[in-house]
């Protein structure tokens, strides 16, 4: 098995480049042979990831490494894969959603006329995120991670020529943002993560000498050790380590570049939201977690509890700060940007409880991982959906569109399933990956549990609000005809369209009928992997009992009913008006002015570091060059060339009345020579 997978491995990362890489040079031949192209690389890539799913029910003959030398002088690195119950997850998630993603594209990037440009960035970007998931070593993965970066900045700002209607944010008179200002904020905010985690990894690499993931955790007592003996160093690793995770998965405080990266088009949101970039943070935290839980329950490092404590907390906050502005949004990707955030959140809530006690590692653990699974899933339909609503409304309001149910059929349908997976509503696998956290979080912390079901009420409530604005707003009229740009096609889209969001919605509700079997085999893949990882024993698994789950499930289940509750009386059922309730009680219409504006976080980001930076560079610019520019280029020259003239003229004066007196007294000198050789005689 072992050579097989190996070869799946290196096959499912490199198709993609190779794919990108030809497809301009197929373009010219026609654009059925470009999209022949891009599909067959992709599928090739995700029937790869595929292959490699019997590894999970098979976790003893785990870990794979395969390695080549990339580099022996001056040092030694190699570059290698590594297959592991982690890695074959994520490849999964990020091969097979990126192809469907890719078969929707067909039909809606179909006539634009940068096509090939958008072919050979979603392509690259899925290469980059799969080299980054099966790297052996933390440098390739941040190789990896800064192609991902480069990449989403193409694609973000894919309409760099900010058209009009490619603008996102308003309406007026609330800020505009257009696709190369929201590229940009993406490249720069990530990138400033990206990095402090650079200089994690290289502190890293000072004490253990390696950054092979399986070398760094066989050498854990040892390095870590010597890492301990420098007061606050394992604090300061792991905070600068996290860095890059909270950057790229866009967590509070680097949270603020998510919602603006919905400039893009509709296929490159659910690419990044759903199946790859903001995963990729998810992925390194549960990279690092046998390291710190190493550190801090075998080794009884105190400081590296607080990798756990940091992540945890993080995400709890971040899941609730982002859906606080989630019932709020008015744009429907933005809507689900937010809610991206959010159920990011709680991926690196359940991660971080993994270590606050003893016990419940590989409960957290899987809980984190499962939710990934399948957030990927019903996030990457609702992208595709909202992409297909706003073709047929071209509009990005959610409060543009109503009472279109019976002209999107299908999306309504497709839509409405993925809707009730990202509430939690049972028995879709929102539902159970989210009653996974919970219990996890419960087992760690119930104060953090408390924040989590809370939020867990608030994503109900938005996510019926927009779905009922968007199909059922009883105070619009339905479309009467295809609002489209091709009068042949429907309002549901294309056939591309239709098939790929609706494989999503099936892959959906089977993968509901099977969640506890996933979530078992997750669990005990884990729980073989960790031991094997860790170079000491560790308490497998929690204290939870069947009452904790249906205690828990049941819970869940209510905050949902409470939370769904109001927003189908104001929304779905229209027995109250938003508008009004908000402009007669004060408090309500403080909170929603205070979400609005996203908790005043992004207008404090912008005063501090792009208003000052505009004024560092106005003053620079104005003050400092221009005037310096002045002073070297006209007033110095000026002046050396004034001064000069001077000098010589005055050097020329005193020249001629120079001549003039050594001539006087060499007459004279002559004279008294001739005097005094005449009276000689």
């Amino acid at each position: 098995m072992t050579p097989s997978m190996a070869t799946a491995a290196w096959v499912c990362v490199i198709a993609p480049f190779v794919g990108g890489i030809l497809t301009p040079f197929v373009a010219r031949l026609g654009s059925a042979a470009r999209v022949t192209c891009v599909l067959a690389f992709s599928f090739v890539s995700a029937a790869a990831a595929l292959s490699l799913l019997p590894g999970l029910f098979r976790p003893e003959s785990l870990p794979i490494e395969s390695v080549v030398a990339w580099l022996d002088v001056p040092i030694r690195i190699d570059f290698g894969l590594l297959i592991d119950p982690l890695s074959i997850v994520l490849t999964n998630v990020v091969a097979v959603i990126s192809f469907v993603i890719l078969i929707y594209c067909v039909g809606y990037m179909k006539g634009d006329p940068a096509e090939t440009r958008f072919w050979m960035w979603m392509t690259s970007f899925i290469g980059s995120m799969l080299l980054l998931v099966l790297a052996n070593n933390l440098l390739f993965l941040f190789i990896g991670w800064k192609l991902v970066g480069f990449c989403s900045y193409g694609l973000i700002g894919f309409y760099y020529a900010d058209q009009r209607n490619y603008w996102i944010g308003g309406p007026a008179p609330s800020n505009f943002v257009k696709p190369s200002e929201a590229c940009l904020k993406a490249l720069v905010v990530t990138g400033a993560g990206d990095m402090l985690m650079l200089a994690g990894i290289l502190l890293l690499y000072f004490y253990a000498g390696t950054l092979n993931f399986l070398e760094l955790y066989a050498t854990v007592p040892t390095w870590l050790a010597a890492m301990a003996a420098q007061p606050g160093m394992v604090l300061l690793v792991s905070l600068l380590l996290l860095a890059g995770p909270l950057g790229k998965s866009a967590q509070f405080p680097f949270h603020e570049w998510l919602p603006e990266a919905m400039a893009g088009p509709g296929p490159v949101s659910a690419l990044i939201h759903a199946a790859t970039m903001v995963k990729s943070g998810v992925y390194l935290v549960a990279r690092l977690v046998p390291l710190f839980y190493y550190g801090y329950w075998i080794a009884e490092v105190d400081a590296a509890g607080w990798f756990f404590t940091v992540t945890a907390c993080i995400g709890a906050f971040t899941a609730f700060l982002a859906a606080t502005q989630a019932i709020v949004a008015i744009e429907l990707k933005k809507v689900m940007a937010y809610s991206t955030i959010s159920q990011i959140g709680y991926m690196m809530l359940a991660l971080g409880a993994a270590g606050l006690v003893p016990g419940i590692l590989v409960n957290g653990y899987t809980a984190g991982i499962f939710h990934l699974i399948s957030h990927a899933f019903f996030k990457a339909c609702l992208f595709l959906c909202a992409g297909t609503v706003i073709h047929a409304f071209h509009s990005i309001y959610i409060n543009d569109m109503g009472a279109s149910r019976q002209r999107l059929p299908l999306t309504w349908g497709f839509m409405l399933i993925a809707s009730l997976s990202l509430m939690g509503v049972p028995p879709f696998p929102g539902f159970w990956s989210k009653d996974a956290v919970l219990l996890a979080t419960l087992e760690a912390n119930p104060l953090l549990f408390t924040v989590s079901l809370f939020t867990s009420g608030l994503t109900a409530f938005y996510t019926l609000r927009y779905f009922a604005l968007v199909f059922h707003d009883k105070c619009r009229k339905p479309l009467s005809h295809s609002r489209n740009d091709d009068p042949a096609q429907a309002d549901d889209g294309t056939a591309s369209m239709r098939w790929a969001s609706g494989l999503l919605a099936v892959l959906i509700i089977v993968s509901g009928g099977l969640a506890l079997a996933l979530e078992g085999t997750l669990h005990h893949a884990f729980e073989v992997n960790l031991s094997s990882q860790l170079p000491a024993s560790f308490p497998a698994t929690g204290n939870a009992t069947g009452n904790s789950h249906i205690a828990v499930g049941a819970l869940s289940v209510l905050v949902v009913l409470l939370g769904a509750t109001p927003a189908y009386y104001l929304y779905m059922a229209g027995k109250a008006s938003p508008d009004a309730i908000i402009a007669s009680s004060t408090p309500v219409a403080v909170l929603h002015r205070f979400f609005w504006r996203r908790w005043g976080i992004d207008a404090l980001y912008r005063r501090v570091f792009v208003n000052s930076s505009t004024r560092l560079a106005t003053v620079v610019a104005n003050d400092i060059e221009t005037r310096w520019d002045h002073a070297v280029h006209r007033w110095l020259p000026w002046l050396v060339m004034e001064k000069s003239q001077r000098l010589l003229h005055r050097l020329r004066a005193d020249t001629e009345e120079l001549v003039y007196n050594v001539s006087y007294i060499l007459i004279v000198f002559v004279m008294l020579l001739t005097y005094l050789f005449l009276g000689a005689d």
